[in-house]
């Protein structure tokens, strides 16, 4: 699991020698994997140093609002099912599936954060199978589990996001449930700015250009898709999912821990985070 901000404002530099920094624009396959998968590699040991403690080890968090599996049981019975997280960071989701009787793999393209993977399954004495691949290649077979999740992974980093609903779906058994969270499409309008500068809308909903992180070459370092809350229900319903649930987590009294652009002043005015319930048909 991962959480991260997006929707910086962009910066042009015209006629001049390129300088690191950020835009909207097309990124082709190849180009979004190896940036994608550079930078959750880099940032690793500085993500996990930031917020491993309010991710847990063994913990299964939703969302920067602070929504728990525990709490909301939005996975359903998960004792004796079969589950993987798909973009699993740390899987400290995986590894709590696992006390509560799953059997249970964890995916996630980036080596740097299957390290903290392992690391965190020697720290915490409950062990999950790690597996480092493309969350749109899944290397599992057909109909082989109950159960796929995943809180802010593989989804928006996808440049083809329809292609992990058609590879979930194809690993889920008839009935299988499949919950993802991501920032809530409507987040993008905003600047990422958790103070009253992040309550103005500056950018088109209906903008679908990747916002991209690059380099003095102009290499992507960094990719993230939005699609609108209509483009991810008909991916799921173009793969053959039912949706069952579309949840937005209000912020809760009491929570004032600030995570990028996720903080108590936008979160009690707007949504931050979209979780979606499906089952396979």
């Amino acid at each position: 699991m991962r959480f991260r901000t997006v929707c910086n404002p962009c910066r042009y530099r015209i006629g001049v020698i390129p300088e690191p920094g950020v835009t909207r624009r097309p990124v082709e396959p190849a180009e979004n994997l190896r940036a994608v998968r550079s930078w959750w590699d880099t940032d690793a040991d500085a993500y996990q140093a930031e917020h491993g403690d309010f991710l847990g080890d063994v913990d299964l968090v939703w969302c920067p609002e602070g929504l728990r599996e525990t709490d909301i049981g939005l996975l359903g019975p998960v004792a004796g099912r079969r589950a993987v997280e798909v973009g699993a960071g740390a899987a400290a989701g995986a590894r709590w599936l696992v006390t509560q009787g799953a059997q249970v793999v964890a995916v996630d393209l980036s080596a740097g954060m299957l390290r903290h993977a392992a690391a965190a399954n020697d720290r915490s004495g409950v062990r999950v199978p790690l597996v480092q691949a493309d969350a749109a290649r899944l290397p599992l077979r057909d109909g082989s589990f109950d159960l796929a999740f995943t809180a802010f992974g593989a989804v928006p980093f996808v440049d083809d996001s329809a292609a992990v609903m058609r590879e979930v779906y194809r690993i889920l058994r008839p009935g299988g449930r499949w919950v993802f969270s991501v920032t809530h499409p409507m987040r993008w309008i905003f600047l990422d700015d958790p103070g009253e500068g992040g309550l103005v809308a500056v950018h088109s909903y209906f903008d679908r250009r990747p916002y991209v992180e690059y380099d003095e070459t102009g290499a992507a370092t960094y990719v993230e898709h939005h699609r609108t809350l209509g483009d991810r229900i008909r991916e799921l319903v173009a793969a053959g999912f039912t949706l069952t649930d579309l949840i937005e987590p209000e912020w809760p009294e009491g929570h004032e821990r600030i995570w990028g652009q996720w903080s108590p002043l936008r979160g009690r005015i707007f949504p931050g985070t979209a979780i979606f319930v499906a089952v396979r048909g």
